[in-house]
């Protein structure tokens, strides 16, 4: 039933995509604001870069903070685009009908979070049920899990991160991390604690692996480009922009811009990510 949501969720976005597609002009206020997901802020940066280029009149200002503070700007009518790496709660839906705002979601990338360690560090591959254990606190040595002797320092989102929502939903099968986890706020943050400390383990969406990190294999299954794209890999997600209400004005010339497959889709490529076409 869940995948069979999601399905029906991508293609109400991208029906609305084709629709959007059709084509706009810029009007209304010469300022878009973007807030939310640190995992969709290296595509978002780069469209709105080529997007500025392009029509030098508008102004796009983008913050990160988390999904959470993303969608909670919305609901407050803060910001003109809630960018997201989970879907929208029904809470934060209603909470947004009360104010009257009626979130509108765009897919906009396809995306894997993905667990990292140190280069240094010898484990390569876990099990699902390892990983569960891990970030549980049950296992705390990596030795256990074919590693050196070593205690296990968990790294984590803070409860803001639609990343966060995701991990726990999917990779800790609705269980929480450790009280012992270090909570994080950003996929930048967790890059720099995991490459810094060769006991740690952390987890981050595609686009910010690096060199100073090790990709973990999860179920023998490589955390790929390829793997991302076709879902197979264990943590597969969709990423998210959304409006208040159907757009129009430049927020409409932006996601214009955004989903057009030879526009701001080619960025979503260059940010490491997996464009939808």
């Amino acid at each position: 039933m869940k995948k069979m949501k999601s399905a029906i969720f991508r293609m109400i976005c991208m029906a609305a995509a084709v629709w959007l597609l059709a084509g706009t002009s810029a009007s209304g206020s010469e300022r878009i604001t973007i807030n939310g997901s640190t995992t969709v802020l290296p595509i978002t940066q780069k469209v709105a870069e080529a997007f500025m280029k392009e029509y030098p009149h508008i102004n796009v200002s983008i913050s990160g903070g988390g999904s959470g503070n993303g969608i909670k700007a919305l609901v407050d009518g803060t910001t003109d685009i809630g960018q997201s790496s989970r879907w929208i709660k029904p809470e934060e839906v209603k909470l947004a009908v009360d104010n009257g705002h009626y979130p509108v979601p765009f897919a906009i990338a396809l995306d894997a979070i993905i667990p990292v360690v140190h280069p240094s560090n010898p484990v390569d591959n876990l099990s699902m049920d390892q990983l569960k254990a891990i970030y549980e606190g049950k296992i705390r040595n990596w030795q256990e899990v074919g590693g050196e002797d070593r205690s296990i320092v968990i790294i984590s989102r803070d409860s803001s991160s639609g990343t966060f929502g995701v991990w726990s939903d999917v990779a800790l099968q609705g269980g929480r991390p450790s009280p012992r986890a270090q909570l994080l706020p950003s996929n930048g943050a967790i890059t720099q604690a995991v490459s810094s400390n060769p006991n740690a383990i952390g987890y981050i969406g595609i686009g910010y692996l690096n060199d100073s990190l090790k990709a973990i294999s999860l179920a023998g299954i490589e955390p790929s480009y390829e793997n991302a794209a076709s879902g197979k890999f264990p943590v597969a997600r969709t990423l998210w922009i959304f409006t208040d209400n159907w757009p129009k004005g430049n927020t409409l010339l932006f996601i214009n811009f955004a989903l057009h497959p030879e526009k701001g889709q080619k960025y979503v490529k260059e940010s490491g990510y997996v464009p939808l076409y």
